[in-house]
């Protein structure tokens, strides 16, 4: 049987199931708390779920311990290409340390890489979440039924992009993303570009900026704004199946 490898091409050879896994990815700790916890030896300060995850810290995502990982000795490090440093993937690596990089920008794309994760990296069965996430999911496009800005962050503005897992979600409920031709993935923008007459909506997660009651809606004149569980908006993992029925409750604008 050929030795597995991750979304980025990289052929590991795992000698048998991990059983000391270490999580840099917030929405992969979830994922895998869910699937096989017994793994999982390490992960980064931002992974908040479950709320009573109880293994070494490792730091942050873009900053992590590389030493303290390698002290916790991993059969296997979990990361994305997107929330984690190339330099640190290389670096764990070059210190033996086998790294699992996924690569996720839409939704197909999460379902087919926590499949492989679980099936070819850990090991593992897929979790039954993870194929009720897939039915759910999956399928035609329904028609838009409201166009969405969605800002990450303010002083300065930014906003969902293009080519993203969140503008990629919300379009799988029916919610058009009012930035999805911009050429950057995370643009910023001016105020005025995001409050609009033809923006229906301006939907404000609590990260990675904490939009709140008394910190955002009160800079929008046209579009109504509706604050939202981040993680709902940007986790690929349990989340998605809350996710679903509470996205579609933005599109329908109840």
């Amino acid at each position: 049987m050929p030795s597995p490898h991750d979304d980025m091409g990289t052929v590991l050879n795992l000698a048998e199931a991990p059983r000391r896994v270490v999580s840099l990815v917030p929405s992969l700790t979830e994922a895998i708390t869910d699937g096989c916890p017994e793994v999982l030896v390490g992960a980064t300060q931002w992974c908040t779920h479950p709320a009573d995850l109880d293994v070494s810290r490792v730091r942050g995502t873009k900053n992590p311990d590389r030493e303290a990982i390698v002290r916790l000795r991993p059969d296997l490090v979990i990361a994305n290409k997107e929330e984690n440093r190339e330099l640190d993937v290389a670096r764990l690596r070059a210190a033996g340390v086998p790294v699992w990089v996924t690569v996720i920008e839409n939704v197909p794309e999460a379902l087919e890489s926590l499949e492989r994760m679980f099936t070819k990296a850990l090991q593992v069965p897929a979790p039954d979440w993870l194929t009720t996430a897939q039915g759910i999911w999956s399928g035609p496009l329904p028609p838009v039924t409201a166009t969405a800005a969605v800002p990450v962050w303010r002083d300065p503005w930014m906003v969902v992009g293009s080519s993203t897992f969140t503008g990629d979600l919300l379009r799988r409920v029916g919610i058009a993303n009012a930035f999805a031709e911009h050429p950057d993935r995370y643009p910023h923008v001016a105020i005025e570009e995001i409050d609009r007459p033809d923006v229906d909506l301006v939907v404000l997660p609590d990260e990675p900026y904490a939009f709140s009651e008394e910190d955002g809606p009160e800079a929008f004149q046209y579009a109504p704004t509706r604050l939202v569980d981040g993680r709902l908006l940007t986790w690929y993992g349990p989340s998605l199946l809350p996710a679903y029925d509470k996205l579609r409750q933005l599109a329908a604008r109840e």
